[in-house]
């Protein structure tokens, strides 16, 4: 398991060693497990060392005690695609995603003034699950088989592969016809055959090399016959696999300093030998063949590529005097059905550019298609993404099977699978306690403390609680999907009714309602605090941004339910979105509805970007609202909370409009409190008027 460190052992039972605290008993893990009730999900289920936890001093909120019967959340979204599935890797050429790497550099994207363009990124994590494959085909033939939840990128922003227009299952989704931005299907990289190596060594080594045979006269008297080979470059990569080329028909050769570096001027390295024979066969394999494979072509226009070869400012091509070299190069792309043009000079030597048409979508089949070895010469960072490839969507279909899918978060939140743009999982700096990562797992490795409710009435029980107030729900709902499948939360309610232990839940979720009569008898013994998180109102942008929970008018319903049943039940309005949901129009739109409920109280919470939500909101924001990333960056200035001036400014408008519409004061709720002489215990409990905000900001993302 890859949370053995964090196992109670007998050496560990009152460690002080420095090691992290032991989090799962000895025998921690009773079983793991997929189902398909949860498809896509993990569950491992654990004895946990403990259940009420300590809320670390540095945390900003009123409350000491938190338990989480759950860790990791099954709100989120997964975006998968099949694991053979090429990449654009930073150094221009790809690799199937199955095969990637935290820390490997690859191509992302960001819009740059009027369009998006490639710039290098990093895979900050990378796993795998099973899901059900579809597969969608574009005009131009690329097939993408991937999970339904995957996303791409066309003319009109982001799709997913499958949804519907209305109803639950509602989305922006892929349709006939919907265009995907990118090149088109990426060429299959040639194999290093005989063949290739003896092409590429042709093109290297006509192109750039240097050979010198004759006889010369010796000073002393008497002939010599000079054999001599050397090719000088400045790029290693070029001369490294020419090297090895070589080396693999058996002709050593000898690497020296051709030329100092200087300020102005990098080290060139070279390779040579004297040898009679080794030159003699140097010569034998740069021969012209009388019938050139296809392997031997993609060889050499990769080898004259290297030699003589450039891209700049989108122009891809090769020069040289030589009609000979001219002439095969052009045959090979034709071969390859490139298409060029001719561009011939007025300089008495006859130099000439062999120019490759068509774009980037192009030059990236050229680079895959034959290989060079010089990186610096297939860079495309900064190019935007515009092209005349045909890649309208031409069908979406199931192919009726489970198959494994891959995923990775990268510092761009996408990249460039098969060719096109596409989604990647957003990044949650939570789950690495457990060494799980930070994006996928988070959604799909739930750890559920199925020793909860027996651990918690050992723990209340205990002589050393003092019985002070537990939050629940404040750093993974305790009210997710998963809870329907393991009903912790009925056990824990009825161990802290026994105990008449004050508690407080925050949820998103609707299935709070399901142990309304538990809370209904706690709150007869003891001070039950019940607040509901609903922050944004407007259901296409909760969709957008919590795309795994239950639609805002739903948990308004459930807070509304709560106070009928005579449970106080209040809102976190949060998060306030800066520059999304702040207007004055949205805020009193969002406090009318929420009075409507029959609330407590409304608690706005301002955006909290923490590590890991950060990264996460950022690749969110880039995706839908590029416009806004530049205001966000202004007003964060890089910390975690918005300036206290903006946090004061919404809560002094959020209080108002409470006045204004009566929040707290018209509740049966309310009513049912004040005739039995109770105080609106659950603001007091965490801290929830909204005029507690003004100086302190309540964590939720």
């Amino acid at each position: 398991m890859r949370w053995d460190n964090l196992r109670l052992t007998p050496d560990r039972a009152n460690s002080a060693d420095g090691r992290p605290p032991a989090l799962f008993e000895l025998a921690a893990v009773t079983r793991t497990f997929d189902t398909p009730d949860f498809r896509g999900m993990t569950f491992h289920e654990v004895h946990a060392k403990s259940i009420i936890s300590k809320v670390p001093a540095a945390s900003r909120v009123p409350f000491h005690w938190t338990i989480n019967p759950y860790r990791g959340c099954g709100h989120g979204c997964v975006y998968c695609v099949w694991g053979e599935t090429p990449v654009l890797m930073a150094d221009g050429r790809t690799k199937p995603i199955a095969q990637l790497h935290a820390g490997d550099a690859l191509y992302g994207t960001v819009r740059q003034g009027n369009y998006r363009r490639y710039v290098p990124t990093t895979v900050l994590a990378h796993w795998q699950t099973v899901k059900p494959a579809w597969r969608v085909t574009l005009e131009d033939g690329t097939g993408l088989v991937c999970s339904e939840d995957h996303r791409f990128l066309t003319g009109r922003g982001w799709k997913h592969v499958t949804g519907a227009e209305q109803g639950s299952a509602r989305r922006p989704h892929l349709t006939l016809n919907s265009e995907l931005l990118g090149v088109g299907r990426f060429a299959e990289p040639p194999k290093e055959s005989a063949d290739y190596r003896r092409g590429y060594l042709c093109g290297m080594i006509r192109g750039d090399g240097n050979i010198q045979t004759g006889s010369y006269q010796r000073r002393t008297g008497g002939c010599y016959d000079l054999r001599q080979f050397r090719l000088a470059l400045v790029d290693s990569e070029a001369l490294d696999r020419t090297s090895r080329y070589l080396a693999q028909v058996g002709i050593a050769t000898t690497e020296f300093t051709f030329a100092q570096a200087s300020e102005t001027r990098q080290r060139v390295r070279a390779i040579r030998t004297a040898t009679r024979d080794q030159v003699c066969a140097i010569q034998w394999l740069i021969e012209w063949p009388v019938a050139p494979s296809l392997d031997w072509r993609k060889g050499f226009l990769a080898g004259v590529f290297d030699a003589e070869g450039s891209c700049s400012r989108g122009i891809l091509r090769i020069t040289n005097t030589d009609p000979a070299i001219l002439s095969w190069t052009m045959s090979c792309l034709a071969s390859l059905q490139f298409d060029v043009a001719v561009d011939r000079t007025s300089r008495p030597n006859g130099l000439t550019h062999v120019r490759l048409r068509g774009g980037l979508k192009e030059r990236l089949r050229f680079f895959h298609a034959v290989d060079p070895a010089i990186t610096r010469k297939r860079t495309i960072d900064g190019v935007a993404i515009k092209s005349d490839a045909r890649l309208k969507v031409m069908s979406i279909e199931p192919l009726g099977l489970d198959v494994p899918m891959y995923d990775i978060t990268t510092g761009t939140g996408d990249f460039i699978a098969d060719g096109v743009v596409s989604h990647n999982c957003f990044a949650r700096n939570t789950h690495t306690y457990l060494d799980f990562d930070s994006g996928h797992d988070f959604d799909t490795q739930i750890v559920v403390k199925v020793n909860a409710v027996e651990r918690l009435r050992q723990e209340l029980a205990a002589p050393r609680w003092q019985g002070e107030h537990i939050a629940m729900g404040t750093n993974v709902d305790c009210y997710q999907r998963a809870e329907g499948r393991y009903q912790l939360m009925p056990g824990i309610i009825s161990a802290l009714t026994q105990a008449a232990n004050p508690f407080s839940i925050l949820t998103k979720g609707t299935l709070v309602l399901r142990d309304i009569e538990l809370l209904a008898a706690a709150a007869e013994v003891t001070d039950v605090g019940l607040n509901v998180s609903a922050g944004i109102v407007d259901k296409e942008l909760s969709r957008l941004i919590e795309p795994g929970t239950p639609a805002p008018d739903r948990r308004l319903a459930a807070c509304a339910a709560l106070n009928e049943r005579g449970l106080p039940c209040g809102v976190l309005m949060g998060p306030v979105l800066p520059f999304l949901t702040d207007s004055p129009s949205q805020l009193d739109r969002a406090v009318r509805e929420i009075a409507v409920t029959g609330a407590t109280h409304v608690s706005p919470i301002v955006l909290h970007l923490r590590t890991g939500a950060r990264e996460w909101f950022e690749a969110w924001l880039r995706e839908c609202y590029p416009d806004l990333v530049a205001a966000y960056a202004q007003l964060y200035r890089g910390r975690a909370y918005a300036p206290a001036s903006y946090q004061a400014a919404i809560s002094a408008q959020v209080a108002e409009l409470a006045r204004k519409y009566g929040v707290g004061k018209a509740s049966p709720a309310r009513a049912r409190r004040v005739q039995a002489g109770k105080p609106d215990a659950s603001a007091a409990e965490i801290g929830a008027a909204s005029g507690a905000l003004r100086d302190t900001q309540l964590t939720l993302l």
